[in-house]
C-alpha cells in the first residue's frame, strides 16, 4: 500500500522502457474486501510505466478459486503439463497440443470469487507459506 512512484522516478523510468519494447511485466492485484478496492501486490511501478507511454496495464488478478472441484482440476491440468513439458525431448503429439490448448482455456478465465476477503491461519506455518510461494512463483522476468 505505498505510494506510487511519479513517472521520472528511475525505476518508473525503467518500466517506461520495457512497456515501448512490449516487454512488461503485468501487475499483480488483489481485490481487498475491507478496503473496497485493488491492492496492487506486485508492481507499483510497472502501474505507472505503462499509462505514461499509452498502453493499458496488463493485469493479473489473485482470486480464489469457487470449489475444490475446480482447483483441483486446474492443479491435475497444470500438473500434466509440467510433467510433458519436463520429459525429455519428444515431438509433440495431438495430445500435448489439447492440453496446452485445455489448460490455456482453463486458466484464462477460471470461475473464481470476487466476493469477501477471507484470512486464516496456514496449518504449517512459514514453512508451509514458504513452499506454497516457491510453486506459484510468476514466471516473469524480475524488475
Amino acid at each position: 500500500m505505498r505510494p506510487l512512484s511519479p513517472p521520472d522516478a528511475p525505476r518508473v523510468k525503467a518500466c517506461r522502457r520495457r512497456a515501448r519494447e512490449g516487454r512488461l511485466a503485468p501487475v499483480l492485484l488483489w481485490f481487498v474486501t475491507p478496503l473496497d478496492g485493488w491492492l496492487i501486490l506486485d508492481g507499483h511501478d510497472r502501474a505507472v510505466a505503462a499509462p505514461a507511454e499509452g498502453s493499458d496495464t496488463e493485469c493479473v488478478v489473485l482470486a480464489r478459486p469457487v470449489d475444490d472441484d475446480v482447483w483441483r482440476r486446474l492443479r491435475n491440468l497444470t500438473d500434466e503439463y509440467e510433467r510433458r513439458t519436463a520429459a525429455p525431448a519428444r515431438r509433440p503429439g495431438a495430445a500435448d497440443h489439447r492440453l496446452a490448448e485445455g489448460l490455456g482455456t482453463a486458466l484464462a478465465d477460471p470461475p473464481c470469487e470476487t466476493a469477501r476477503t477471507v484470512a486464516r491461519p496456514l496449518p504449517g506455518g512459514t514453512a508451509a507459506w514458504d513452499d506454497l510461494a516457491a510453486r506459484a512463483m510468476f514466471e516473469c522476468p524480475r524488475d
